[in-house]
């Protein structure tokens, strides 16, 4: 694997989904697991880099909410802003490592890294409420917690997964 990665601000994997289902929270003594889910539409997998800034995110939230990936029960693939369909936003650290033994030095600082995916959550929040199909159809952004193990429940129509570099 070529050192590409110290040009990259981000890598995400794209999954389409039937239903998705992530563990925020586990359970303790005192509470049950804390759980976040989506219907139909996407799970998008997301790591930042040494290096990326706020500047990478509009292109970013631009390019996976208008990419044609998602099927429709016709066969037809379109956006999901034009399913519409559901976000659920994951955190996922392991798409920075590289070499034969896992390595994630190129990876972004914990602090630099949650802000930075706060502040991708949010613009992809925004770019569903400013479309009034995603509104009408009651579309909803739900994300994962940065820095945590999480539990993800997954049933796909595919298996349809798409690595996008930015």
């Amino acid at each position: 694997m070529s050192d590409k990665t110290t040009s990259l601000q981000a890598r995400t994997t794209l999954q389409q989904c039937l239903h998705a289902r992530l563990q925020v929270k586990p359970p303790d003594e005192q509470s049950e697991a804390e759980w976040v889910e989506i219907d139909r539409g996407m799970v998008i997998y997301i790591c930042f880099f040494k290096g990326a800034t706020e500047d990478i995110i509009p292109k970013i939230v631009t390019s996976l909410l208008n990419i044609k990936l998602c099927e429709t029960d016709s066969g037809k693939y379109v956006s999901v802003l034009d399913l519409p369909g559901n976000i659920l936003i994951i955190p996922q650290a392991t798409l920075g490592g590289k070499a034969k033994v896992m390595q994630y030095h190129a990876n972004i600082g914990k602090e630099e890294g949650q802000h930075l995916y706060a502040q991708f959550v949010s613009q992809c929040q925004k770019e569903i409420a400013a479309s009034s199909k995603c509104c009408e159809a009651g579309v909803v952004v739900r994300n994962g917690t940065y820095g945590n193990r999480q539990v993800l429940k997954l049933d796909t129509n595919g298996p349809y997964t798409h690595l996008m570099e930015f």
